[in-house]
């Protein structure tokens, strides 16, 4: 039976509702960069990682308890570590070792790797207007994010490499496997909070060697990063990334470093130049506009990218 087109001009109120929801996620994620230079103790990526990613865990499990149901418990594991368990960690590493512009416009390609995923695994016919508005976003990100003298640090640079390729895996699969019947979305997303988090946990004490410094300051980043920027974040965008299309997902993704750079302008000073501001709009209009475009169903059928 024939299915008919959804106009891709427009979004029904609900997919409009649950957008904007999504979109909340990566704003929240915006505040990383600024939270972890300026309240965090310096060069402890993992500890930053594991208390972001557990306590948001336990909170959520509270929330909504249970144990993942067998045949599902493998595949909540994968996502853990491609989400969180593998993502936090390349996060905070760029973040301590690169300047925020190289590594937002990394993480802005996301949307580029979720369309080689879907091409590669057939799993959605992406339109080429939708690769288009995907480029558009990473160059508005770079014009906005990068400023300066660019130094590149090896090692922060292949962090936030794996660390995109990670997190958009992640999504992809998140889309095609949804959650088991009968459970909440937020049990799902506390176990792979949990499970990120106790993969992330052995390598505190071979990566970090920063001063373990707790004081006002440290507990409030801390807190804010686990309560804000996983617990709160994470549920809205697990959320949307099982009901929207994984590119439009991964699109909204760009917001993170627009709000980085707004922030570094408003709270920290930092003055924005004529170029920053135009690549600002440039990277808004490429994150809207492809949410007005469906992907293609694969190929061999309408039903092949649903849910296992």
């Amino acid at each position: 039976m024939q299915t008919q087109p959804v106009d891709a001009r427009r979004l029904p109120p609900s997919t409009l509702g649950l957008t904007a929801a999504s979109a909340l996620a990566p704003i929240l994620w915006g505040t990383t960069y600024l939270v972890t230079t300026e309240l965090l103790p310096p060069d402890r990526p993992m500890t930053a990682s594991v208390l972001r990613a557990v306590p948001a865990g336990l909170l959520l499990l509270l929330i909504a308890p249970g144990i993942p149901r067998k045949g599902w418990r493998l595949k909540t594991a994968a996502l853990g570590l491609l989400n969180i368990g593998l993502f936090f960690p390349m996060l905070f590493v760029a973040a301590y070792r690169l300047p925020g512009g190289i590594a937002a416009v990394v993480g802005s390609a996301q949307p580029l790797v979720i369309v080689a995923i879907s091409v590669i695994f057939g799993w959605g016919r992406t339109r080429p207007i939708q690769v288009g508005w995907a480029a558009m976003a990473v160059v508005g990100v770079a014009l906005t994010a990068v400023s300066g003298t660019i130094r590149l640090d090896a090692i922060g640079l292949a962090a936030a490499v794996i660390g995109a390729v990670s997190m958009a895996t992640g999504v992809a699969l998140t889309k095609r496997w949804g959650v088991p019947p009968d459970t909440s979305p937020l049990n799902s997303t506390a176990w792979q909070l949990l499970v990120g988090g106790i993969v992330i946990t052995p390598l505190i004490p071979i990566v970090d060697d920063g001063p373990w410094a707790i004081d006002i300051k440290a507990v409030v980043g801390y807190a804010w990063l686990a309560l804000v920027g996983g617990a709160l974040a994470y549920s809205l965008w697990f959320r949307g990334a099982r009901a929207l299309p994984t590119t439009n997902v991964t699109l909204l993704g760009v917001l993170s470093p627009v709000t980085a750079a707004v922030i570094g302008w408003v709270v920290l000073g930092q003055n924005m130049t004529g170029i920053q501001c135009i690549g600002f709009g440039i990277a808004l209009i490429g994150s809207i506009a492809g949410q007005f475009v469906t992907t293609r169903p694969p190929r061999h059928g309408p039903e092949a990218g649903c849910a296992e």
